[in-house]
């Protein structure tokens, strides 16, 4: 009973104490990364799906568990980023926030999530980002979705 007790108390401490963390890193933002973070929280948070893939479909379920236990969902899902290398720094940066607990695994799997729901979802913001792109650039960020689209996309 004691080491229950004591088990539920760490617990909460920890949730106490990884609470008023993210509360102090929103409140050390600059202000206009404060009203874009701002913007993008006040759209929807959740993407449907239904039409995806089904392996895109199961990392959805592992972008939505990892991601909202730190901050809401709509940030993700409505910020401007949509070519593979903003995902993958996005993602890279979140996985080192300590208690993130997103394994490379998992942040492979949020990234082809993002990727792909760039590529269709937000295929318009792609595609004028893939037009202001250096020819490298376009090709390196094409060739990325492409990969994830031929490896969850039914032949």
């Amino acid at each position: 009973m004691n080491s229950k007790f004591t088990t539920v108390l760490l617990g909460g401490a920890a949730l106490i104490l990884a609470a008023t963390g993210m509360a102090r890193a929103e409140d050390q933002l600059d202000p206009e990364t404060k009203a874009r973070v701002d913007r993008f929280e006040k759209g929807p948070a959740t993407i449907d799906v239904s039409q995806y893939p089904d392996g895109i479909k199961d990392n959805y379920e592992t972008f939505s568990q990892k991601c909202s236990q730190c901050h809401k969902l709509s940030r993700p899902i409505n910020s401007d980023y949509a070519l593979p290398d903003e995902w993958s720094r996005y993602i890279k940066r979140m996985m080192h926030k300590p208690g993130s607990g997103i394994s490379s695994a998992e942040g492979k799997k949020i990234y082809e999530f993002l990727t792909y729901d760039s590529s269709v979802r937000k295929k318009a913001m792609l595609d004028e980002k893939l037009a202001k792109a250096t020819p490298e650039d376009k090709t390196t960020a094409e060739t990325k979705v492409k990969e994830v689209h031929d490896k969850y996309d039914k032949k």
